[in-house]
């Protein structure tokens, strides 16, 4: 034991040594460059950077980026863009970078990372060098890979989606806006290419597009595939707006006349809307593919839309996903030309704050339905399908006891990328849908107010329509938003807002629905978008009925909170195997519920918890339920809001 114990004293010490040499010599390191970041200043930054993305190998989910940037002798702090703007987090997919080297005068040059942020790196520029030269690679998540936008699956054999804020660094010290840059790309043969970024010159599958601020840089995505459509959806003048579709197969590029028309129909209603623009040209850049991630990300000139391969071949992915790529357009104003004030910042690692998403995103996502109506997108019914479902699941959000809307909005680099479990309670993204009952009781209540002389479109008018064709961004603040609401209708707008913003409780605080003259009812049959969901999504919604939502296999998503199913022992994570002593299906479980309507039996599930097994008993006997609107009392304001405008 005596030996034993004077080794291990041995050991020890020579271990205490060794890791007191480490730090040592870590320190040293440390201080060989200076940490020290500089604030952005608003003054042009010397020279233009350039990049070249070889895209080459973009099948094999590789972007290869050279990039150069002018310099002067001393230290030097670089970023990797961080908080990337409409993705309301600090989502930049640093981790995705390899085999970064930095050279000066053909010479390697040592680089360190910063300890406090990962986006952030720490340089010395000899005293002979006016250039750095960057080569690295971005490594593109493949299938089953990546959580976030920035790091979605984004490429195939047959396609790409590049968002240039993943292949570029630039000099710390600066406002964006004030560096200048020049971007190559090198296209895989054949493919053909859709982005805002305007042509300088192309030679074979390389496109040189001209300077332009880095601020407009990362704010310019490319699209490119083999399977590649553009079509004009201005064809009678005016700024230019144009359609770019990449796809897995060359029959998913293609649009029916009916959508065509839908489409330009689109652009028309929310010029209509706003009354002016704030592009000099559009590009919607739409991949169909079952390759990718799915969602949409604003850009001020174009928007990055991703949706399954079969968007306008099947009829229900066509209903769930077409109010896409309105709410994408409809930023162009709202987030892009307009940004509320703590979401602008001078570069794209100053962190950014997102209380007001409720307007950034909620009033986006009401006027998107609107103008997907408007558009014939959607008909009237079809509105009101998705605004009961919406409605629907909004009554039922548990959560609301204990988390009022508007910290859904605050913790958006939380809600955005927290856990996908038990939504009900710990509430999502809820500044989206809820944000549309909110500006839906705005509306009506302007409506209302003004005996039908004034509506929201007033407020679109006021609050985005000025300075027609300007590119510049305009902030604003609550105070803000509170004054042009009172122009366009005096009220106490702030007290209205915050009475529901602020709210915790059981009910739901916004009554746009019934002022618009419907109410909200369950019955036992799905509206038509619930039954294209559960079509598309091999689900089963059973959230108003038995408490919780079921995959296709048996997979339990989410579980009301306090729900007949919670008070059984079921959460989220379980798989249903059977139901009333047989296989589990959706269709199984659902004729389960409607039997025990008429019984006084519970019903009887049998359960798997990893590799444990145990019966539980569900006491409900309310059969199914699914939300719809259905006509009430008072003129139909909704109706009225969903007509097509005309100049």
């Amino acid at each position: 034991m005596k030996f034993q114990a004077l080794r291990f004293s041995l050991i020890a010490a020579a271990v205490m040594a060794a890791c007191s040499l480490s730090a040592t010599a870590a320190a040293q390191s440390q201080a060989a460059f200076s940490s020290e970041v500089p604030e952005p200043a608003d003054q042009p930054y010397s020279g233009m950077l350039t990049v070249n993305v070889d895209l080459t190998d973009a099948g094999k989910r590789i972007f290869r980026s050279h990039e150069t940037i002018p310099v002067k002798p001393g230290a030097l702090t670089l970023f990797y863009p961080k908080w990337i703007p409409g993705e309301h987090a600090a989502s930049g997919p640093v981790s995705n970078v390899s085999g970064l080297i930095i050279r000066a005068n053909g010479k390697q040059l040592p680089w360190r990372r910063d300890l406090r942020d990962m986006y952030t790196i720490h340089l010395d520029v000899p005293q002979d060098a006016n250039q750095l030269d960057l080569e690295f690679q971005f490594l593109s998540p493949g299938e089953g890979e990546g959580s976030n936008f920035g790091a979605s699956v984004s490429s195939s054999p047959d396609l790409v989606d590049m968002e240039f804020n993943q292949v570029a660094f630039y000099p710390a010290g600066y406002y964006t806006r004030q560096i200048q840059i020049q971007p190559t790309v090198q296209l895989p043969q054949g493919w053909k290419f859709g982005s805002s970024l305007e042509v300088d010159s192309q030679s074979g599958s390389t496109i040189r597009f001209k300077p332009l601020s880095f601020n407009n840089f990362v704010d310019s995505p490319l699209i490119a595939g083999a399977n590649f459509n553009r079509v004009d959806l201005t064809p009678s003048g005016g700024a230019p707006v144009y359609l770019n579709v990449v796809g897995d197969a060359a029959k998913d590029v293609k649009l029916t006349d009916k959508q065509l028309d839908q489409q330009r129909k689109v652009v028309a209603q929310t010029n209509f809307l706003f009354g002016g623009h704030h592009y000099s040209h559009y590009d919607f850049l739409l991949t169909l593919s079952d390759h990718t991630g799915h969602f949409g990300l604003e850009h001020h000139q174009a928007s990055d839309d991703r949706l399954p391969a079969n968007f306008f071949t099947d009829d229900d992915m066509h209903l769930l996903a077409a109010s896409l790529m309105p709410h994408e357009f409809v930023h162009s104003w709202n987030g892009k030309f307009r940004r509320p004030a703590d979401l602008w910042t001078p570069n794209f690692n100053v962190p950014m704050q997102d209380d007001l998403l409720w307007v950034y995103e909620g009033l986006t996502d009401y006027w998107c339905g609107v103008l997907t109506a408007r558009a014939g997108l959607w008909s009237p019914e079809q509105y009101r399908d998705s605004m009961a479902n919406i409605a629907g699941e909004m009554t039922y959000r548990t959560g609301r006891a204990w988390r009022p809307l508007q910290d859904t909005a605050d913790a958006a680099p939380l809600t955005y990328y927290g856990s996908q479990s038990w939504i009900n309670w710990i509430r999502d993204t809820d500044f989206y849908p809820e944000g549309q009952l909110l500006w839906l009781d705005v509306d009506t209540k302007i409506r209302e107010l003004s005996g039908g002389k004034h509506s929201l479109d007033d407020f679109a008018h006021a609050f985005y329509g000025m300075d027609n064709g300007s590119y510049v961004t305009k902030t604003y603040t609550f105070d803000d938003v509170i004054s042009t609401l009172n122009q366009v209708q005096p009220f106490d707008w702030a007290k209205f807002l915050r009475d529901r913003l602020d709210y915790t409780g059981a009910e739901l605080p916004e009554q746009g629905i019934e002022r618009g003259g419907w109410k909200l009812v369950f019955n036992d049959t799905p509206n038509a978008e619930e039954k294209a969901s559960e079509g598309i999504n091999h689900g089963a919604n059973l959230a108003y009925s038995i408490g919780l939502i079921v995959s296709q296999k048996g997979s339990i998503r989410d579980v009301q909170w306090n729900g007949p199913a919670f008070k059984a022992g079921l959460v989220p994570g379980l798989t249903v195997v059977a139901v009333n002593g047989r296989d589990f299906s959706g269709d199984a479980l659902k004729d389960a519920i409607t039997a025990a309507k008429s019984s006084q039996a519970p019903i009887e599930l049998l359960v798997k918890n990893v590799d444990v097994y145990s019966t539980v008993k569900v006491d409900y006997h309310g059969g199914l339920r699914y939300p719809h609107l259905v006509r009430a009392d008072g003129k139909d304001l909704i109706g009225a809001i969903v007509a097509p405008r005309a100049k």
